[in-house]
């Protein structure tokens, strides 16, 4: 259990590492390619964009081929793409690689977590979700690091390097044995739709995936415009992951002994104060404690979320590979939207709108936790 944690843990921390290398990189890359807010938008969400048309078919593979063989095609897939887009020399190049890696993305969060998941017994099942997004928020906190380094002595070095070391993780999970492969299940997406913790849980999944999508396009470009500089961008984003890696894993420990309710509640209250407050400031550092403190406080409703999903997965007699394939359809479908065409209505309008209409989406979730908090069904209680 130790081993895989360690294992999927770093599968996922260098995967998310890629993943957030863009955020110092995007506001050189607009300039570099003259890219309009919807641009800089397609660029940052082609990652989820392939993540969403791969998260369907992950979970056919991972109950198909199983979940160790869907990891390693992932972490294939995610080296391919690194070192690819680290020379590519176009926008169409960059997005296809970007589009790729959230392929890859797909395949190692399908097979890793539910792998990780099918030996978790289920009153653990929160603290074991914390410890893997806590890994994964490292990936985060070494992304826009690594993005900044990217910048200042170009992309070739530090991406061929996130690919040369995903080739390890995919030596290292051939060399893990493999658990059984579960029995298919005829039409299990339309089975999953069926169960209401599973429509609810995607929607609590669902929803912070759209607000930082918004966050990933429209803070580095504010940020850039009030005059923060690349190493001041990537350091907001670095303290926020750092300081949400702890979170998350007080998150699951709440989730495992409270239930699910409780921590979605105060994520959601302060995801509404987060929005509402994002408008305001015009100072850039004051900007960036606003973004630190609202990005900590919105990402900690992953892990009940995530865990929520999980649950009511089991409780569908669903395999576990297949609801974290449902846990990517639904975080990327909120990434497209939020990157794509939130930049597009921020170019149209103006950010404070899309972060005022981010605030009444994240009310109405709110408004229905509190609603699922007062039914008392056991899927939302501590598991015993």
């Amino acid at each position: 259990m130790r081993r895989l944690l360690l294992l999927v843990g770093a599968i996922v921390l260098v995967d998310l590492m890629f993943y957030a290398a863009i955020t110092p990189l995007l506001p050189w890359y607009a300039d570099r390619f003259d890219l309009s807010k919807t641009g800089a938008g397609v660029l940052a969400g082609s990652y989820a964009a392939g993540t969403l048309l791969a998260s369907l078919p992950s979970g056919w593979l991972a109950t198909r081929l199983g979940v160790r063989r869907t990891v390693v095609i992932g972490v294939g897939i995610m080296a391919v793409s690194s070192v690819g887009f680290a020379f590519g020399q176009s926008i169409a190049m960059l997005d296809a690689m970007r589009f790729l890696q959230g392929v890859g993305g797909a395949c190692t969060w399908a097979g890793g977590l539910g792998w990780l998941l099918s030996v978790t017994p289920a009153d653990e099942r929160g603290t074991t979700i914390g410890k893997a997004l806590s890994a994964a928020l490292f990936g985060l906190l070494l992304g826009p690091a690594l993005g900044a380094l990217a910048r200042e002595i170009g992309p070739e070095g530090p991406f061929t390097a996130v690919g040369v070391l995903g080739l390890g993780l995919m030596v290292a999970a051939l060399r893990m044995p493999a658990p059984a492969v579960p029995v298919a299940v005829d039409r299990p997406l339309a089975r999953a739709l069926r169960h209401g913790v599973v429509r609810f849980g995607m929607v609590v999944v669902m929803v912070p995936a759209l607000v930082f999508g918004v966050i990933e396009v429209l803070v580095p470009l504010e940020l850039d415009r009030l005059g923060a500089t690349s190493i001041a961008i990537a350091a907001v984003f670095l303290v926020a992951s750092a300081i949400e890696a702890g979170v998350q894993l007080l998150a699951g420990k709440a989730t495992d002994r409270h239930g699910r309710i409780w921590p979605l509640r105060i994520g959601f209250a302060g995801a509404v104060l987060f929005m509402l407050a994002l408008p305001l400031p015009q100072v850039a550092w004051v900007f960036a404690i606003v973004t630190t403190v609202g990005c900590v406080v919105t990402g900690a409703v992953n892990t009940p979320a995530m865990t929520l999903l999980s649950d009511g997965i089991e409780s569908a007699r669903l395999d576990q590979g297949f609801g974290f394939a449902l846990t990517n359809l639904v975080w990327a479908g909120g990434q497209v939207v939020g990157t794509v065409a939130g930049g597009a209505l921020a170019g149209a309008t103006s950010d404070a709108f899309v972060y005022l209409a981010l605030a009444g989406i994240c009310g109405l979730t709110l408004a229905g936790v509190i609603r699922a908090g007062h039914r008392r069904r056991p899927d939302y209680a501590p598991a015993r």
